[in-house]
């Protein structure tokens, strides 16, 4: 309940913010949140408009799923082994400062316009934020809790899922979250290119058509996207790390 009173409190401020500001800029530069929950309505009425939204959360989600079953593992093993850490650390650390998103033309001639090239992209750029934080968590589980498991007979597999597993899954449930701000974001640059479908297109197609409450619609749609998936993955860590509450 006081969850949803901090989010009611907190919209309540954004849309006095932004409705002061239409005021201020004028509708025609900044329309007001009650035009663009009129055209938000009318717009959710029509099929096409949920083939956009439908399109988009398919996308991010496919590749928040295939991030996490590639960074996650390969972070694990990392963090468990000093010898593997070594090997691979200089190519992490020469690939990671590179800006993901330059290589967009090159993914999407390798991959293809269509769903395929855009769910790699975006999962290029979350892979990399994910695998650093797994293992910067896995490495950072303390000698003694090791010890402790292998002197009660454990085994390295015991080792992994009693030990670093349970130590990981609450920095891996935080790069998830800051991974739904991230993967937004990008989703509007990958939905500009070759596609008919996605709210991203759905933006910058009202934007050639000069359509500014459409426009508004698109931001806040992809807003309430990442407000979700960051929700979720809140109550996931809730519900997976009841030890971290105690």
């Amino acid at each position: 309940m006081r969850t949803w009173r901090s989010y009611l409190l907190g919209a309540s401020l954004l849309l006095a913010f932004w409705q002061i500001g239409a005021w201020w800029a004028g509708e025609s530069v900044l329309t007001g949140p009650a035009t663009v929950l009129a055209e938000l309505v009318s717009e959710s009425e029509t099929s096409r408009f949920w083939h956009h939204v439908g399109a988009s959360a398919w996308r991010v989600i496919a590749a928040l799923a295939a991030s996490f079953a590639t960074a996650v593992p390969v972070g694990l093993v990392l963090g468990s082994s000093r010898r593997a850490d070594r090997f691979v650390r200089p190519v992490i650390n020469l690939t990671y400062p590179v800006p993901k998103i330059v290589l967009l033309p090159l993914v999407l001639l390798i991959f293809g316009l269509g769903d395929t090239g855009k769910i790699v992209m975006l999962s290029l750029i979350l892979f990399f934020q994910l695998l650093i934080t797994t293992r910067d968590a896995a490495t950072a589980v303390s000698r003694s809790a090791k010890y402790s498991l292998y002197s009660l007979g454990g085994t390295r597999r015991h080792l992994f899922v009693h030990v670093i597993w349970p130590s990981v899954l609450p920095a891996v449930f935080t790069a998830l979250r800051i991974a739904t701000g991230t993967v937004v974001a990008v989703l509007f640059f990958v939905e500009s290119i070759g596609t008919q479908y996605g709210v991203g297109f759905y933006i910058l197609d009202a934007w050639g058509r000069a359509d500014v409450p459409q426009i508004f619609v698109g931001i806040v749609v992809l807003a309430i996207m990442g407000a979700v998936l960051y929700e979720i993955f809140d109550v996931l860590e809730r519900v997976f790390c009841r030890w971290k509450q105690m």
